[in-house]
């Protein structure tokens, strides 16, 4: 029998301890929630928060017991490159901050599944540590972020008119990003993250709004006040 297969056993298998199996998934639960609580609590996601933060637990362990599994077995390793290949994943990443926290969740199950369970925890927790710094550090270098939601109906919506809406935001912000525009045949919905100074500006940008668009409906929304879990 050549030595390479020795080392697994008759079939290249590694024995699988159950133990350690379940306490890595008792600690890859703890840094699941700690991961979605960070996505939901400084993610700056607008659309589908609460779905993809009820996802990335899912991932961790999931891959946890994949990798768990799969490094007890030589056949099982060399298969799972064809098991994934024909995997398709068919919902869309919108922003890139999502696949950043899928690839932590990813990467926790990984280490968790090798059993390198002292540097995946230290390594996980320094780079939400890490996150956060940089997300305080950046909201306290700019103004106030807020999401501005507005809708126009049928006769004032067109390119005109939006880009007419955009000369109006871009007066009272120091910066403004459109993240969503939903164009309809009764109207259009546009969203945009918005970098504000002061609540004077905040007012001024409203009635200069109404005052252009008679009609459009405004919505503000606090990214800090955004709900968490």
């Amino acid at each position: 029998m050549p030595k390479e297969l020795e080392l697994f056993g008759a079939n290249g298998d590694a024995p699988l301890s159950l133990t350690e199996l379940l306490i890595n998934l008792v600690i890859a639960l703890a840094l699941a929630l700690i991961v979605r609580w960070h996505f939901l609590r400084f993610g700056s996601t607008l659309s589908n928060r609460d779905e993809l933060g009820g996802v990335l637990p899912f991932i961790l362990l999931t891959t946890v017991l994949i990798i768990t599994v799969v490094k007890t077995s030589l056949a099982l390793s060399l298969g799972l490159v064809g098991a994934l290949s024909i995997v398709r994943f068919r919902t869309p990443i919108k922003e890139p901050e999502e696949l950043a926290y899928l690839f932590i969740a990813i990467a926790i199950g990984l280490g968790l599944g090798a059993n390198q369970v002292a540097a995946t925890v230290s390594a996980s927790l320094f780079i939400l540590a890490t996150m956060t710094l940089v997300k305080k550090f950046r909201a306290q270098g700019v103004g106030k972020n807020l999401y501005l939601s507005v809708s126009l109906d049928g006769s004032s919506a067109g390119v005109n008119r939006l880009d007419a809406l955009n000369e109006v935001i871009a007066k009272h912000v120091s910066s403004n990003d459109l993240r969503r525009l939903d164009d309809r045949a009764d109207g259009v919905d546009a969203t945009y993250l918005l970098d504000i100074s002061s609540t004077t500006a905040l007012s001024e940008l409203s009635e200069e709004l109404r005052s252009e668009f008679p009609e459009i409906g405004i919505t503000f929304l606090d990214q800090s006040g955004m709900p968490g879990i």
